[in-house]
């Protein structure tokens, strides 16, 4: 440490009557010092819970994504929100993949539409990032006497 500086980086500025001031090292924006980066498994839960919320929408992913995560759902902190939900993320963009079921009865162009915007809209609010697209494969169509793949198996205790 050289003379008139402290241990926090700061230079000290002598006044002619004693008093000091202090001027910090780095100027500029302190937000600018460092990058943020931010993991393709955040993306993904955000949009899968965007996408859950949207009526008409009955689950996420594939039929056999739906029965794994059914096992998964059991078990203390195995939920996955993010289960249908496919993201590439770069540094400043990102694109998504959304398989989804929809209710029998709703229309899919509509549900596919509002599910597109809530992914859109909740993405780039939280994360920053610019989505570029949103691809959506409807796998199925949840019918209104159908039991959900995993009602009838047993409950794990």
């Amino acid at each position: 440490m050289s003379e008139g500086e402290t241990a926090a980086g700061e230079r000290q500025r002598g006044e002619g009557d004693g008093e000091r001031t202090y001027a910090r090292r780095g100027g500029g924006d302190p937000a600018a010092r460092g990058r943020t980066t931010i993991a393709d498994g955040v993306v993904e839960k955000i949009a899968g819970l965007a996408a859950r919320d949207i009526t008409g929408v009955h689950a996420m992913g594939s039929g056999l994504a739906r029965t794994l995560g059914a096992v998964k759902d059991r078990v203390p902190g195995g939920k996955s929100v993010s289960r249908g939900v496919k993201a590439e993320v770069g540094e400043v963009q990102t694109a998504l993949d959304v398989e989804i079921v929809v209710e029998y009865g709703v229309s899919v162009p509509d549900v596919a539409r509002a599910v597109r915007e809530n992914i859109v809209s909740a993405v780039e609010r939280m994360s920053g990032l610019e989505v570029v697209e949103v691809n959506i494969e409807v796998s199925d169509v949840k019918l209104p006497d159908e039991e959900d793949e995993d009602e009838d198996r047993p409950r794990l205790q």
